[in-house]
């Protein structure tokens, strides 16, 4: 707590920003692990913690009380009580439910039986459960996935997915130390950080997950670090074909992979390949 530094948090959860502060850069990087931003006007920024933001944070590493020491670190005045309350509250569900796979079975299991309960009576859950195996196990459907992990964050309990992914089609991918244009390449730190956050070491834990960049930082090279770290086949999805031919025009100038490799499945095009990229 410091006067002149950068922020303020308030009770309602929303933290301001001094965009001119000497701090501003690192308190907004402080800032993105944990909080949402809302407002961006040209003095001021508007952050919010939100659950889902302090659940990303949670599933991200980051324990309420590192949260809490960045907010001290750059507010002018106190936090308010309710605050670190709140915070505590929402990073301890995240990961009390868990999802795994035994066999061709994906189970919810948590040592918590109150809460595997409410899970089991809950309309949101109710569609996607198959049966109860025991007070601390609920198997549900594993064609719905990603519908079950969306009704427990609904519910306020996100599961910490350990599930894992079936395995793709081998795919040998290397990024170039020289692009076909001549210039000299290689990602960031931050870049490489995180490609390495997604795939995880490729632990049960990593295979998924949004990358959140500002534009211009590189979320194609991010893309293209993952892919060879996962050295596997690829399917990139792409909002039009100007995005789709700019992947692909990336993928050749920057990995060894040779052009009959890529596919473009557009309007235009329905080419498959082991790396596709698509609308």
């Amino acid at each position: 707590m410091n006067p002149t530094n950068p922020m303020i948090v308030q009770s309602d959860k929303t933290i301001l920003l001094e965009v001119d502060h000497p701090q501003h850069a690192e308190a907004r990087d402080a800032l993105a692990q944990f909080a949402e931003l809302e407002k961006s006007p040209e003095h001021i920024h508007t952050y919010r913690l939100s659950p889902l933001s302090l659940w990303n944070a949670a599933a991200g590493g980051m324990t309420a009380e590192q949260v809490m020491d960045l907010l001290t670190q750059y507010s002018k005045y106190a936090i308010p009580m309710n605050i670190a309350v709140d915070i505590r509250e929402y990073m301890n569900r995240y990961g009390r439910i868990k999802l795994i796979r035994e066999g061709d079975a994906l189970l919810l299991t948590s040592n918590d039986v109150a809460l595997m309960a409410e899970v089991y009576h809950h309309k949101r859950t109710q569609p996607y459960i198959l049966r109860q195996l025991n007070s601390h196990t609920i198997q549900v459907d594993a064609s719905r996935r990603g519908h079950i992990k969306q009704a427990l964050i609904h519910i306020g309990f996100p599961a910490e997915d350990l599930a894992g992914y079936t395995d793709g089609s081998p795919l040998p991918v290397k990024l170039r130390d020289m692009t076909l244009q001549g210039d000299e390449f290689a990602p960031r730190a931050y870049q490489y950080a995180a490609a390495a956050a997604f795939y995880a070491g490729g632990a049960p834990s990593g295979g998924s997950g949004v990358v959140v960049l500002p534009c211009g930082a590189g979320k194609t090279i991010v893309g293209l670090a993952a892919m060879a770290d996962i050295q596997r086949a690829t399917l990139i999805l792409s909002p039009n074909t100007i995005a789709v031919r700019q992947w692909i025009n990336e993928i050749l100038d920057k990995t060894d992979i040779p052009p009959e490799m890529v596919g473009e499945y557009t309007g235009d095009r329905k080419d498959i390949c082991p790396i596709t990229v698509s609308t």
